[in-house]
């Protein structure tokens, strides 16, 4: 085998050996990238959850708030009479 022969299969080894770890990294980063993904929904999921239960709650209390403003000012009104 001469030199020359050597040298290219080298090459052609070093290339393909870099080739295939670059493609092992950039699935795993890609691999990466998907798990976060899911980690944001789930914590996305979980701050509408939140919200849906202190809205339901504003609710409540408005409601509470307006039912005594409601009857005070009956109550206001029927001393006036």
């Amino acid at each position: 085998m001469s030199t020359a022969s050597k040298v290219a299969l080298g090459i052609s080894v070093l290339l393909s050996a870099g080739t295939v770890a670059a493609v092992h990294i950039q699935q795993r980063r890609v691999k990466e990238r998907l798990h976060e993904g899911v980690i944001r929904d789930l914590e996305r999921q979980s701050r509408k959850l939140e919200n849906i239960r202190l809205l339901q709650e504003q609710i409540t209390l408005t409601k509470q708030l307006e039912a005594e403003r409601d009857r005070m000012l009956m109550e206001k009104g029927s001393q006036q009479s």
